[in-house]
């Protein structure tokens, strides 16, 4: 018998909000037990619930008598799917009501039925609009830490920046420049009835009007394209490798980065990638395999290079920085659950020990490429200028697209792209 998927979306939300794991860990998981059909049902349901969640709790807020803990407590998560439905989805009303209170029987939570009825049935009479004297976490859908962060940060964009977080995120492509440029692959979506909407001209994005399977990709089993954000696609153009160069590339997987390097530069003397997580190289390894490129994988911590490092120093170095990951929040809206204020201070601290244990590889005249997928100043630019006072040898080399004092700072949806940040340094 399939699945219900309600029940396992559920299942989803409760490991997420309250056991701390993230979305990309459970979804799969989870989507085996689906038909193949029911897939990106189960999917949009949670990521939909995930991006608007304080407000879905505002409007159970009034409805529930008693909050459900222990055993009952993902029938709580239920209800949210429900109201997620009635609010935001094209399903018709008594369908979305009547299988999210089947939905009860596969939690073993049947008791609780009349109430998830009676709660649903309300909201459908009664749908409360968002009062505008609620608070911020619930206008915004946002936790109050980051709003409060980002409001400082960024006085004049702060609204912009949670309303473009809430967005659906587009689909990049990266054309294989060893096989054909990112205009000759156009060609070949044209061919396939694929929809384009622009090409990056600094790098070999191209953005498609609406995502896709990669399945229907034109030669994307034998490495002609990638998937890969058009923000994160700027890294390999930025660091500019040259050929016979000995490069590292620092917290490499899953490996776009590496592989976009080794496609600019086939002729590069050694491409060394490394991670501290050895299922994630597994999934460098794939890649490289699938575009039939080649690297030497190491799993290790990146701020410990005595444990790893042979002694040669490196012509480049890409520090894809373990970091908050708030630039990609629409990609992964579990990010604004998942993280705490506290685990900030944990990162600037863990960047500040690799950043400082990185320059030691480099040559004299080599460049290294500090990047984040974060928008928070403590990770991007005060981490660089501390790093920077710190290191007599280290000179920042301006970016060309970057209106910005240090670095280069993409908010999220500027030019299509997730927020992202670069600062490029050379050492003297």
């Amino acid at each position: 018998m399939a699945a219900n998927i309600r029940a396992l979306a559920a299942k989803a939300l409760f490991q997420v909000v309250d056991k701390g794991r993230s979305l990309s860990d459970v979804l799969p998981e989870l989507q085996q037990k689906a038909e193949a059909k029911d897939k990106a049902l189960l999917q949009e349901i949670c990521y939909g619930v995930l991006r608007v969640l304080p407000e879905l709790e505002a409007s159970l807020k009034d409805l529930v008598t008693k909050p459900l803990k222990g055993k009952t407590r993902s029938t709580h998560f239920l209800m949210l799917v429900g109201a997620y439905q009635l609010k935001y989805m094209r399903i018709p009303d008594h369908a979305a009501i009547n299988e999210t209170v089947n939905a009860t029987k596969a939690l073993k939570t049947d008791f609780l039925r009349g109430m998830v009825n009676g709660v649903l049935r309300n909201l459908q009479r009664n749908q409360p609009s968002i009062d505008e004297n609620a608070s911020d976490p619930v206008k915004f859908n946002h936790p109050s830490w980051f709003i409060k962060q980002i409001k400082n940060a960024y006085p004049q964009q702060w609204q912009n920046i949670l309303e473009n977080n809430q967005h659906k995120p587009p689909m990049w492509l990266r054309a294989n420049a060893r096989t054909n440029s990112a205009q000759e692959y156009v060609s070949l979506l044209g061919q396939a009835n694929i929809s384009v909407v622009r090409i990056d001209s600094n790098s070999d994005a191209i953005l498609l009007e609406k995502p896709t399977d990669v399945s229907v990709l034109p030669g994307f089993e034998q490495g002609a394209v990638s998937v890969q954000d058009g923000a994160a696609q700027q890294a390999a153009t930025l660091i500019n490798c040259q050929a016979n160069e000995r490069i590292l590339d620092i917290c490499a997987a899953p490996g776009g980065k590496t592989c976009h390097m080794l496609e600019l530069t086939p002729d590069i003397a050694e491409m060394v990638a490394i991670d501290i997580d050895g299922n994630r190289l597994a999934r460098v390894q794939e890649n490289l395999e699938r575009i039939s490129l080649n690297a030497e994988l190491i799993e290790a911590d990146a701020s410990q290079p005595k444990t790893w490092w042979d002694g040669k120093q490196f012509d480049r170095i890409l520090l894809d920085a373990p970091c908050s990951a708030t630039g990609v929040i629409r990609r992964h809206p579990d990010i604004k659950w998942l993280r705490k204020a506290s685990d900030i201070d944990v990162l600037v601290e863990l960047q500040q020990q690799i950043l400082d244990a990185s320059w030691q590889l480099l040559k004299p005249g080599g460049t290294l490429l500090y990047a984040t997928c974060s928008i928070l100043p403590q990770e991007n630019k005060d981490q660089v200028d501390a790093f920077l006072k710190r290191q007599s040898d280290a000179t920042l080399v301006p970016i060309e697209q970057s209106q910005d004092d240090i670095g280069w700072q993409i908010l999220p949806n500027e030019h299509s792209m997730d927020g992202f940040y670069y600062a490029k340094i050379m050492k003297s």
